[in-house]
């Protein structure tokens, strides 16, 4: 590697500076973002089993709003907030990769 081509970045530890290489790893690392309360994400890839809500419904935190089938194993998976559902991105049977967005829920 040729020196032009190396970018060094500063970070400080304890009051002290340095400089490091940043891996390409690092650097095409998915941009993070803060998450909406009301967004019910998937953790894990896998398959729908059942929806237990409707578009429309009124939920309370705790609620369960679908089976997630992942790893052999069932998941519930229960309402983050209380309030209305907004919209469901999913159907029975679906194969969904994790971070999908599943169910959106209008929070009170």
């Amino acid at each position: 590697m040729e020196t032009k081509d190396v970018e060094l970045v500063d970070f400080v530890v304890t009051a002290r500076k340095y400089k490091t290489l940043l891996t390409n790893k690092y650097k095409n690392r998915p941009i993070w973002h803060k998450p909406c309360a009301g967004e019910v994400i998937s953790n894990l890839p896998g398959t729908i089993v059942d929806i237990e809500v409707k578009k429309g419904q009124e939920v309370k935190e705790g609620d369960l709003l679908l089976i997630l089938e992942a790893m052999k194993m069932l998941n519930r998976v229960v309402s983050p907030v209380s309030g209305i559902v907004e919209d469901i991105y999913v159907q029975k049977g679906d194969k969904i990769s994790k971070d999908h967005l599943m169910i959106k829920i209008d929070p009170k």
